[in-house]
């Protein structure tokens, strides 16, 4: 189906750069990007428990250990970036092996 969306420029060149980066299109990053946002809380897959708790409203949060750091937003980027990247890669594998 097809569909017009009206984006910020900056989320746009965002989205074609990591596209590009990730050598797959446009569509396919935004298909993924909704994907995982609609996403059942019940199906969410935690990587790593001893990091992230899902939250009430059914996200994963990230656990603040006593005494830690404060999370910081570039700290949510890269773990975001991370997930992001191993979901790619889970995807591009045949039958998602």
């Amino acid at each position: 189906m097809k569909t017009t969306l009206d984006l910020p420029d900056d989320l746009l060149i965002e989205a074609k750069t990591l596209a590009a980066r990730r050598k797959t299109t446009l569509k396919a990053i935004v298909e993924h990007a909704l994907r995982r946002e609609i996403r059942p809380a019940a199906g969410l897959d935690n990587p790593d428990p001893e990091k992230f708790e899902v939250g009430p409203l059914g996200y994963l949060v990230i656990k603040r250990q006593p005494g830690s750091p404060p999370v910081t937003l570039e700290m949510i980027r890269a773990i975001q970036d991370e997930i992001d990247e191993e979901d790619f890669q889970k995807a591009m594998r045949p039958n998602g092996q």
